[in-house]
């Protein structure tokens, strides 16, 4: 098992082979470090500055609050039916297909400060021979997230004590507007039912990466 962050690396790469690209999924409960694992793997991978890895969050695919205001779920946000998981599936099965075709692929972000996707907000060039992405529910196999799985070659699984993922999200929380009530209300409400689901795939994964493995985390998480 990959002890050390330049074993993920060279677990990472060696993904890649016969000239396909591949798709590695990092999943986690909210606060793990799947975003801050899946920028350092790309900055890692991509070290002589060419565009050999991506990242590709499945935040993208989050639906639009007037969407959520629509179906009453507001107050859900974040729960595995408040994303476009079918998209998501699609867009994965896009990456894996249109390696060597000319022209970018285009993929949503997600804007923390909004709260809300972004359409056509990262580009991954044809020379992209690796896909990481990250989310919460790569590992849930029900509904359309089983279709997702499928389009993954490997599935990593971010593990930290409670107590500090909980700490983590609150203050991301507070960061990006919420008082600390507010903060702790959602992390321990909406985000603890969530968390809860998703640790419950965590024996579906193929790899779980401990703390001491993940590259020193930058302010946000």
């Amino acid at each position: 098992m990959p002890a050390t962050f330049d074993d993920l690396l060279a677990r990472a790469r060696s993904l890649v082979h016969d000239g396909h690209r591949a798709v590695l999924g990092i999943a986690g409960s909210p606060g793990s470090g799947k975003t801050t694992l899946a920028r350092r793997l790309v900055a890692g991978l991509n070290g002589t500055g060419a565009a050999w890895a991506a990242h590709v969050p499945m935040d993208g695919f989050h639906l639009a609050d007037v969407e959520l205001d629509r179906l009453g779920s507001r107050d859900r946000k974040g729960a595995p039916d408040t994303f476009d998981a079918g998209g998501y599936a699609a867009l994965l099965r896009r990456l894996r297909e249109e390696v060597g075709e000319p022209g970018v692929v285009y993929a949503p972000g997600f804007e923390r400060v909004l709260e809300q996707p972004l359409a056509g907000a990262i580009p991954v060039p044809p020379a992209v021979r690796l896909v990481v992405t990250e989310g919460n529910y790569l590992l849930l196999g029900t509904g359309p997230w089983a279709r997702v799985r499928r389009e993954l070659d490997e599935v990593w699984f971010c593990e930290v004590p409670e107590a500090e993922r909980v700490r983590r999200l609150v203050a991301r929380h507070e960061e990006f507007g919420k008082d600390h009530d507010a903060a702790v209300a959602w992390t321990l409400g909406p985000d603890g039912r969530n968390a809860r689901l998703v640790a419950a795939t965590r024996d579906r994964a193929d790899l779980v990466v401990p703390p001491d493995a993940l590259p020193e985390r930058p302010s946000r998480v």
